[in-house]
């Protein structure tokens, strides 16, 4: 039996349960001071405030620090081939990113680079990609295909993520999303790359126990709301949960479809109306939102205090891409939220933690520091929540723990 006692611990915070907390629950953080946490195989067993009434096991030393549970990234296009750094001088001239998409360029381009590698090469470029947030304090984080745009390439990548949610420390979640783009030879017949996505690339990718969820890309220029509709209840039929890109660019009906159809999150929501925003709270959706994307591209963000206040749980993510946002660091999605979305410390930690599990589906085990689930848990360079949010630019992880293991620090 392994075991670890992490004492000495300043402050403990952390949301409690597992489901999605929205509106003033999502600032209910459980904070606790003087603390320490006693894990055995993996799993937190106990905790509380005081002297510990355990001696067994290794030790840890906090050393007055804050701990929090392990960070999860939601949303991420981990899987990918080359970068797209010669964008940078076009997204400084203002160039829309539908004008780089109809030239070749944005998500098309990196299909041609993402092609042409092997699942070995994906995987091992993605598992460095791992390490490194891992080293900021993510535990936990989705994967997304995407760049493939056929069938083989789509499966290639979803054995890609799941080759390294077996091999890797992280927890890795797998989403479908051969409804990222339309691909070069389907240009002038979208009815055609329509029914292979409904009638093989899903089947395939259930069939073979490659996804847990399926996504699609709402946007002008992209899927309509109406083709969403029919790949999300697609992957329905063949027991993918659905999940949607939506308003990122233009509100064309993705947040509304997804509180339609009980999608478990809408994501991105830069320009989310009202009435999506009132679809998503009767409908359960949780809104995942991405402020680094908004930094990156310099455009507007999305109205997190209006979802909160409406009811919507709100998840934060990195959206970890090669192209509109290169940005794998949850501590500054964290500062951003604070910052742009004037979400409060607390709120931001429910969003990158229990709200973000909740969003993947892992909200029973992992996202908060409760009895029986994963030890995932951080040590920062930090001594309360406040501090941890007011700091930018520097990377505060001090010790990141992944099931009762310390892989980092």
């Amino acid at each position: 039996m392994s075991s670890l006692l992490i004492r000495n611990i300043g402050m403990l915070a952390t949301p409690e349960g597992a489901q999605a907390r929205r509106g003033a629950q999502q600032r209910a953080v459980r904070v606790l001071e003087n603390a320490w946490i006693y894990t055995e195989n993996g799993e937190i067993i106990s905790y509380g405030s005081g002297t510990p009434p355990i001696t067994m096991g290794d030790k840890l030393d906090a050393d007055g620090r804050l701990v929090t549970p392990g960070l999860v990234d939601a949303h991420t296009h981990l899987i990918f081939g080359g970068w797209r750094q010669n964008e940078l001088a076009m997204k400084i001239r203002n160039v829309p990113y539908l004008e780089i998409l109809a030239a070749g360029g944005g998500i098309l381009s990196t299909v041609k680079a993402t092609r042409a590698a092997t699942e070995e090469e994906l995987a091992a470029k993605a598992s460095a990609a791992l390490d490194e947030m891992l080293s900021f304090g993510t535990t936990t984080c989705e994967a997304k295909s995407g760049y493939g745009l056929n069938k083989s390439e789509e499966i290639k990548q979803l054995r890609a993520i799941k080759r390294l949610n077996r091999e890797h420390p992280m927890d890795v979640v797998s989403t479908f999303m051969g409804a990222h783009a339309l691909p070069p030879e389907y240009k002038d017949d979208r009815e055609g790359y329509l029914r292979l996505l409904c009638e093989e690339m899903i089947p395939a990718a259930a069939k073979a126990n490659l996804a847990r969820f399926c996504d699609v890309f709402c946007e002008t220029g992209v899927f309509t709301a109406e083709e969403s509709r029919r790949i999300l209840e697609t992957g329905k039929e063949y027991g993918l949960i659905p999940k949607i890109h939506a308003d990122e660019i233009d509100a064309i009906g993705g947040s509304v479809l997804a509180g339609e159809i009980g999608a478990v999150s809408a994501e991105h929501l830069i320009v989310c109306p009202d009435e999506g925003i009132s679809a998503m709270a009767a409908g359960g959706t949780i809104a995942c939102l991405l402020p680094a994307t908004s930094f990156y591209l310099n455009s507007t963000y999305a109205p997190a205090r209006k979802m909160i206040e409406a009811g919507v749980p709100v998840a934060l993510a990195s959206d970890f891409n090669p192209g509109s946002c290169p940005c794998l660091n949850l501590q500054l999605v964290m500062n951003l939220a604070c910052l742009k979305y004037r979400m409060t410390p607390e709120e931001v930690l429910t969003g990158v933690t229990l709200n973000a599990a909740a969003a993947i589906g892992m909200a029973d085990r992992v996202g908060s520091i409760d009895r029986a689930k994963q030890a995932d848990l951080v040590i920062w360079d930090a001594p309360d929540l406040n501090y941890l949010c007011y700091r930018l630019g520097s990377n505060l992880a001090r010790t990141v723990i992944k099931k009762g293991v310390v892989q980092h620090g």
